[in-house]
């Protein structure tokens, strides 16, 4: 119960974040009636994204935000959890999570984003990467971008500053991501620049930069972002944080074959 009550809590947070997604429902309208009466008279403001069956006979599957539930058809039973197939020996429900990432992060145009990407050739492997101008273990992976990039791998950096905005890392972020060289300034933030600093570089040719940063906040939220790094796969999958270069390679490519297993590297 606890969980549910944080999860009604960030829920009020997050209320319209989704209101322009494609709803999925259930055939059977009395089932998906019932459900969205139970969700909300737990507290909960956002409604129900998506209500479909779920593996379990009369147990319903059911997105609200980024968090998955799963109701009875009744009403009278929820639960907060994870989902195997003992056969198949896969979570059921981080593949839920996942798809819902994908989805949010569609939103996000490249172009709002600062990306790091290797000198030459196509890049193996390509992550985006919620960072804080602040973050310790952020400045320590940016300190070690080369290593990254000499390896393939392309980053691509989205703002999530974790004071919230209009915080000292919220108009840190402004400033880098209004600088014409976007990717100078933020070798310069992670380098550990003042706010004044940054400001006395910063060349603003357009302040809808702003609007970039919030709009990545919102999208952190979605995708269900708590710290930073937070590391997504192109997949949706998400990585632990901070992982030197080689470890990350490694992490990258053992998801690839789990999910390619045929395909030579």
């Amino acid at each position: 119960m606890k969980r549910l009550f944080q999860m009604a809590l960030m829920s009020a947070l997050l209320t319209g974040a989704m209101s322009g997604a494609q709803l999925a429902f259930a055939d059977d309208d009395k089932a998906v009636a019932t459900i969205k009466a139970a969700i909300a008279s737990m507290g909960l403001r956002d409604t129900p994204e998506k209500i479909t069956p779920s593996a379990i006979p009369g147990l319903y599957e059911v997105l609200v935000g980024q968090y998955v539930l799963y109701v009875s058809a009744d009403g009278k039973y929820m639960l907060q959890g994870d989902l195997y197939d003992v056969k198949n020996r896969t979570n059921l429900t981080d593949e839920i999570r996942a798809e819902n990432r994908v989805k949010a992060m569609q939103d996000l145009d490249e172009d709002s984003m600062i990306v790091f990407a290797p000198a030459s050739g196509k890049p193996k492997f390509t992550i985006t990467a919620f960072t804080d101008i602040d973050c310790g273990y952020c400045r320590k992976l940016h300190k070690e971008m080369k290593q990254y990039n000499d390896l393939g791998i392309e980053i691509r950096y989205v703002s999530y500053p974790r004071a919230g905005l209009n915080s000292p890392s919220y108009e840190k972020a402004v400033a880098v991501w209004c600088s014409v060289d976007r990717n100078a300034a933020m070798n310069t933030a992670k380098a550990g620049a003042s706010l004044d600093q940054l400001k006395k570089a910063e060349q603003v040719k357009d302040k809808s930069c702003k609007d970039s940063i919030k709009e990545h906040m919102k999208i952190a939220n979605m995708v269900g972002v708590t710290g930073t790094p937070t590391l997504v796969m192109e997949d949706g999958s998400v990585l632990p944080g901070y992982l030197p270069a080689d470890r990350l390679y490694q992490e990258l490519e053992k998801h690839a074959k789990k999910e390619n297993p045929n395909k030579e590297s």
